[in-house]
């Protein structure tokens, strides 16, 4: 149950945290650029740490570098929260930090309410949960979740072919990759807290979502082989264009996501290569990512192998090969019904407005779903922008949001001195 006494979360000191921490950064500002495993993500790492430890956590990382920041409770139990801090090239300074930071600031707006948990609370910054370096996301849930075998992880290279391993020990996490899957136990709950990304919270005036699913990707590449040729020289009905098939297959992506039975469904073609990328030359080679998303894995996956299928057909059809690969086929998930409902309560105490909404986008939390009762929580993004550098949420929306989370959290980890008072341990179960 969430404290008695007020929850007043100091805003405008976060505000300067996330100011600051955007300060660490590859790119010159508004833009953020921070990179896993390189100077200035370790860099942005110590001063989150930093806070955490300044906020009296006790601080521990993993061998992935996942950092886990501990308020310890009154008996041998735990629940959790957090987010990322890594951010993809020329991005904005909302998306992950304010889970991170926002979870330091909670666990200081209980603190100063009188509050005591009885189950301990963990803030989690996870690593990389943006794929640009290694190509795949989520790399500290995913292995926390047992979602991807560590060899496979380890092997991972970077444009440079940097491998995942070279890098974090480079870094200085050095230990055992097996040791970070999470047991069934060690959590009771996890939470998240979240810009929205989308447009649906500041479409309907509404100041907390409550996530009830979280969609997720399915990610692969196709690429077409062809025998190109000179521009003038090799007549239509003699070419082999790998580029035509592939342009074919956009389309027919987008077509399959709008006349989906979901409203959820999307389909993002977010990299064409073409070789040899020259004007006068017709393409041999086309190589394009695909990216299909929905809260519901039958349609989802329908839609993958309606495209694997039409693939195929093209390339059969124009002589051409035609090669597949498959990056990650992830399932979704839905909300614990025990976490929305602690939310709901907690954003009805502090007299916000909410509404029930899916994830189109993908978290941490959908990795740690896997082994631990999830829930998320989102403020609004202005305009629905995320990744650029104009993602903005405002202090006063964080900070509500801080709040419903700091009251959640409370809600989940009850509370020590209650407990005692009323000479019950109820809150050491299940």
């Amino acid at each position: 149950m969430h404290p008695s006494p007020p929850v007043e979360v100091d805003a405008q000191a976060l505000q300067g945290e996330l100011d600051t921490l955007a300060n660490f950064s590859d790119s010159p500002a508004p833009s953020v650029t921070r990179i896993v495993f390189t100077p200035t993500d370790m860099a942005a790492r110590d001063y989150v740490k930093q806070l955490m430890r300044e906020a009296g956590l006790t601080v521990r990382e993993d061998a992935a570098g996942n950092i886990f920041a501990r308020w310890q409770g009154s008996v041998d139990r735990a629940v959790a929260t957090g987010s990322h801090c890594d951010a993809i090239p020329h991005a904005g300074k909302y998306d992950g930090t304010v889970g991170v930071l926002g979870a330091i600031a909670a666990i200081r707006a209980l603190r100063n309410s009188g509050f005591t948990p009885q189950k301990s609370i963990d803030v989690i910054m996870f690593t990389s949960e943006e794929p640009t370096r290694f190509g795949i996301g989520c790399s500290g849930s995913r292995l926390m979740g047992g979602a991807i075998d560590p060899q496979t992880l380890e092997a991972l290279s970077d444009a440079e072919g940097v491998t995942f391993a070279e890098a974090r020990h480079a870094a200085g996490y050095t230990g055992e990759l097996q040791t970070v899957e999470l047991g069934t136990d060690t959590y009771d709950h996890f939470v998240e807290l979240h810009i929205e990304q989308g447009p649906v919270l500041e479409h309907e005036q509404t100041n907390i979502g409550i996530v009830s699913a979280i969609a997720a990707p399915a990610s692969l590449t196709i690429e077409f082989n062809g025998r190109g040729g000179h521009a003038g020289a090799v007549l239509m009905r003699d070419r082999q264009d790998a580029l035509v098939p592939a342009a074919i297959l956009v389309e027919t992506a987008e077509r399959l996501a709008l006349d989906s039975a979901s409203d959820d469904s999307v389909a993002t073609v977010g990299m064409l290569d073409v070789h040899p990328s020259a004007v006068n030359s017709i393409p041999r080679k086309a190589r394009l990512s695909l990216d299909i998303r929905d809260t519901q894995l039958e349609i989802r996956d329908s839609i993958v192998n309606h495209l694997v299928e039409k693939a195929q057909e093209l390339a059969a059809a124009r002589g051409l090969q035609c090669e597949i690969q498959h990056i990650n086929s992830d399932p979704p998930v839905q909300a614990d019904a025990q976490i929305m409902q602690a939310i709901h309560r907690a954003a009805e105490s502090e007299g916000l407005s909410q509404l029930t909404l899916v994830s189109r986008a993908y978290h941490d939390a959908l990795f740690i779903a896997r082994k631990v009762p999830t829930g998320m929580i989102f403020v609004p993004s202005r305009d629905g922008i995320s990744h650029r550098p104009d993602e903005y949420t405002s202090s006063a929306e964080i900070g509500a949001g801080v709040a419903v989370l700091a009251r959640t959290l409370a809600d989940l980890a009850g509370s020590s001195a209650r407990e005692r008072d009323s000479g019950g341990d109820s809150g050491g179960q299940r």
